[in-house]
């Protein structure tokens, strides 16, 4: 009975419905911030205007390591982390997980497999320049290891920045009901189409 537990507060923390936020919209300049977050189990520290230098970034916002929605997200963004490559755009996830979670995360093989880095917004600071909502900490809630979570959670939203600075899509779990690899799949088309010059 308690493995069933476990496995349904997980999921449903993924499923958490929250009042529609008044998230940053298409025109939007996105928030310059610097973040501490893993890489491959390897501490990394990300900077969005470092990254910006490089390529458009999809900026993705998760609620927790190692529940069912953001585990299949991670996984569907590594396993098409070359297409975004192809395309110049660089990948970075961020949710108030602490460092040890991600790092754990980040390296784990059936997940983000150190193929992009995921940052660690324990306070929701970066959360907040993004005004995205985080739902409190569900008391005894764990994850699909049956770890207790212990932290709010971020809704999951996704960001397409461009070169510029400026937010050129968004994409929101709830408002627009999609699934967490249908953020994969749209934030792929809008890099690509950057690409092209669209």
């Amino acid at each position: 009975m308690n493995r069933f537990r476990t496995a349904f507060v997980a999921a449903c923390i993924c499923l958490i419905a929250v009042p529609a936020s008044a998230a940053l919209k298409v025109g939007d300049v996105a928030p310059n911030f610097t973040g501490t977050g893993s890489r491959g189990g390897k501490t990394f520290t990300f900077n969005l205007a470092d990254a910006l230098k490089k390529g458009p970034v999809v900026l993705y916002f998760f609620p927790s390591a190692y529940t069912q929605g953001c585990d299949l997200e991670a996984h569907t963004f590594a396993t098409e982390m070359n297409k975004f490559t192809e395309a110049g755009a660089s990948v970075v996830g961020v949710s108030a997980d602490n460092l040890q979670r991600l790092k754990q995360f980040s390296a784990d093989p059936h997940f983000c497999a150190g193929k992009f880095p995921i940052v660690s917004d324990e306070s929701t600071r970066i959360a907040a320049t993004y005004k995205l909502k985080v739902t409190p900490a569900i008391p005894g809630a764990k994850d699909v290891r049956g770890v207790v979570i212990g932290h709010g959670f971020i809704e999951r939203f996704t960001y397409v920045i461009a070169q510029s600075g400026k937010i050129v899509a968004e994409f929101s779990s709830q408002r627009d009901h999609l699934t967490p690899p249908e953020h994969v799949y749209k934030s792929l088309a809008v890099v690509r189409k950057l690409k092209a010059g669209g």
